[in-house]
């Protein structure tokens, strides 16, 4: 018999295909779109010059999404379905700045030592996050987090998603604060096996609490600047770069946003908490 537990599961598998084939779908005719928009471009930059490209590309065309996998489970039977009321905000007003927007066209040369011991430092609203990196498990994804925050890629980004039901992450590093946005290049998948096989009925391992991994399209290879961090453990596919672990005080600023819930009600949708990352930083120890 499958039990109410299982069966939660393959729900969140299922939603988790059909999004794929309308992410699938949506670039599809993003490329299509952007092939029209690069003419258009050319076209007016031939007679009014350049300052209007400058712009041309803001916002969603081109850009990836990137969810972690089962990234929108379907919520239980009980869940409610509208938004419970919030209550005071935990956490502090964001310091003055915005997201950058600059763009990089391929993946920065690969800087770090791999041997060392880094630590990504996500200083937000709510607290401190120490986070310590993967270099050598994962060197492609913790050298490009150390070129991002070196380059203020993160400072003044919202944390835009938080998952209560099925999984348990908080979602980050989007500069758009919509889950579209990204550095403008991809990185490799890294550290895949770094919590065992999947389960042959379930095609999940299990994310403990703590770890911090990359989000992706679905796809092989397309990692970029999203990641989430997971505050209890989850049943994910193994295709998520796990890159890092979330030190024990940087644990309970997480709970502290989780434990505030999330917009919708319905187990998926942006922290009731405003958690932004004021400043990211990669030091070397």
């Amino acid at each position: 018999m499958t039990t109410k537990d299982q069966r939660r599961r393959q729900l969140a598998r299922d939603k988790f295909a059909r999004q794929q084939e309308r992410r699938v779908g949506a670039r599809r005719k993003a490329r299509v779109r952007n092939s029209v928009i690069t003419v258009v471009v050319a076209v007016v930059v031939a007679s009014l010059g350049g300052a209007w490209a400058a712009g041309a590309f803001d916002g969603s065309s081109g850009k990836k999404k990137d969810d972690a996998a089962a990234s929108s489970p379907t919520p239980s039977a009980a869940a409610p379905t509208t938004a419970a009321p919030k209550g005071p905000d935990p956490c502090k007003k964001a310091e003055a700045g915005k997201p950058g927007t600059k763009q990089w066209k391929k993946e920065p040369a690969m800087t770090i030592d791999k041997s060392a011991t880094y630590t990504f430092n996500l200083d937000t609203t709510c607290g401190a996050i120490p986070i310590s990196l993967e270099a050598a498990k994962a060197p492609h994804t913790a050298n490009s987090f150390k070129f991002l925050s070196d380059q203020g890629f993160f400072d003044h980004t919202k944390c835009h998603r938080l998952t209560t039901t099925g999984i348990y992450v908080l979602q980050c590093g989007d500069p758009t604060g919509q889950g579209s946005g990204g550095p403008g290049y991809t990185i490799p998948d890294e550290n895949l096996t770094a919590f065992g096989k999947a389960d042959a009925t379930s095609g999940s391992v299990t994310y403990p609490a703590g770890t911090v991994a990359m989000a992706n399209t679905g796809q092989a290879h397309t990692g970029g600047s999203q990641f989430f961090l997971v505050y209890k453990a989850s049943p994910l596919p193994p295709q998520y770069t796990p890159f890092g672990t979330i030190s024990s005080s940087g644990m309970k600023v997480l709970d502290k946003i989780a434990a505030d819930g999330e917009s919708t009600g319905q187990g998926d949708g942006a922290p009731n908490a405003t958690v932004v990352i004021n400043k990211a930083t990669v030091t070397k120890s």
